[in-house]
């Protein structure tokens, strides 16, 4: 699972990402009524590609007075890069996370802003237990779910101790993961049919996850250089995992979670709220094959100024000469209808998610033209999310301002190319 928090003043929020902690299992107790038994496993084969996509409503507060409303998106891609005779795998995976905030505790209506990414490489097991080493931060919580050798039915549980890493480079200066630890609660409580939209039916293992935090931090060193630092870290947090033991993968999950932080200097945050998120298995779909379907589509569309192509992040569709009303970031009416268009060919890849890239051609100062990038990338991701083909969770935006032209700058026809926004359909 996978919980990022965010927020100018918050630590916690800029550094928490919930895809559990490292658990070896300790206690069991088994329900005397045990129905059928089950032995839960992870499952790995060379090549797979999933991403998981979590969403984080949280309220934040600063010393008991509330700061701010946080919407955060965190998207993880991940292949399975090896496996081994002992069931593990080694895992590829990128992070990115993106937040909208508000003042006063309100949701916000907008897309999200594609924010930065973050590497890391681990081995994870058939248990679910992590090796990673200290030099990657993410996940942050790792090993949740870990799973005991023994078969369990409804209504068995276990225990197992765990731990959160954190990284305090930007705030703290501290160089490492810090490490939070705790003691996990499993219960496995219930089969429950599921429905895929082919209708195909499978079962999924219902299982809740508790966790109460409290640590206090040892002083760091007298050597050390520091400010402030984190004293002591409470809290708690409540997942229910929805587990395909077919697959050997998490369906989908939910939390609730309140984490206190108090600092040296005596500052207290306090974020409270609550998660969902789901696992997503996508192909590539960056081939030739995919640009000539997709290219077919655009003429038999009608579309004029579209271009497909094959790039690092996926399949591209570049709008050029893109009109805007004069002086704005508002599309005009010819425009939508071809975004509209686009929206039938971007419907026909529901579990791959879209990034709207804007560009600009190099008229004004660069921080214009950045600025100006990025209210075009968002007016086109807007008006996409209307037209019903996404949702606003798999829908991301960024500006590039002049900075990738694709024509020289000193001709019209060169600046009109210029002035694009490229809609990728995510390979990753």
């Amino acid at each position: 699972m996978l919980r990022i928090k965010g927020g100018a003043l918050s630590l916690y929020e800029t550094l928490r990402f919930i895809l559990p902690v490292f658990l070896t299992a300790t206690i069991f107790s088994f329900n005397i009524y045990s129905q059928q038994s089950v032995l839960l496993r992870f499952k790995y084969n060379k090549g797979d590609k999933y991403r998981i996509l979590s969403k984080v409503h949280e309220d934040i507060k600063v010393n008991g007075i509330q700061s701010h409303h946080s919407e955060i998106v965190n998207r993880i891609s991940v292949e399975v890069t090896e496996t081994d005779s002992q069931e593990r795998g080694i895992h590829s995976a990128t992070f990115m996370t993106s937040e909208n905030s508000t003042g006063k505790g309100s949701h916000t209506g907008r897309t999200f802003s594609w924010g930065e990414e973050y590497a890391s490489i681990f081995t994870r097991d058939k248990y679910g237990e992590y090796v990673i080493s200290d030099e990657y931060f993410m996940p942050v919580v790792r090993n949740v779910p870990v799973f005991p050798e023994e078969p369990v039915s409804p209504g068995d549980s276990w225990t197992a101790e765990g731990h959160e890493a954190h990284d305090l480079r930007r705030n703290f200066n501290i160089e490492k993961p810090y490490k939070v630890p705790f003691s996990a609660r499993y219960t496995y409580i219930k089969d429950e049919n599921a429905s895929l939209p082919e209708k195909e039916e499978r079962t999924l293992q219902v299982i809740n996850v508790r966790y109460n935090l409290f640590f206090d931090s040892p002083t760091p060193e007298a050597s050390d250089t520091f400010s402030d630092y984190p004293v002591t870290t409470m809290g708690y947090s409540n997942q229910t995992i929805w587990w395909d033991n077919e697959k050997g993968q998490i369906d989908h999950y939910t939390e609730e979670f309140r984490i206190i932080i108090e600092t040296f200097s005596g500052i207290r945050f306090d974020f409270t709220g609550n998660a969902e998120a789901e696992v997503t298995e996508f192909n590539r779909i960056a081939t030739d094959d995919a640009v000539n379907e997709v290219l077919e589509k655009v003429s038999d569309l009608g579309l004029e100024d579209v271009s497909v192509s094959k790039t690092e992040k996926g399949l591209t569709l570049s709008i050029e000469n893109i009109q805007f009303l004069p002086d704005s970031a508002e599309l005009t009416a010819a425009e939508k209808e071809k975004i509209e268009k686009l929206s039938q060919i971007i419907a026909a890849y529901p579990d791959n998610d879209i990034l709207i890239s804007g560009h600009t051609a190099r008229i004004g100062t660069p921080e214009s033209c950045q600025t100006l990038s990025e209210q075009r990338a968002e007016s086109v991701a807007d008006f996409l999310e209307k037209t019903g083909a996404k949702d606003k969770y798999h829908i991301f935006t960024q500006g590039l301002g002049a900075r990738v032209p694709v024509a020289p700058n000193n001709t019209e026809e060169g600046r009109a190319k210029n002035r694009r926004v490229e809609i990728t359909i995510l390979d990753q």
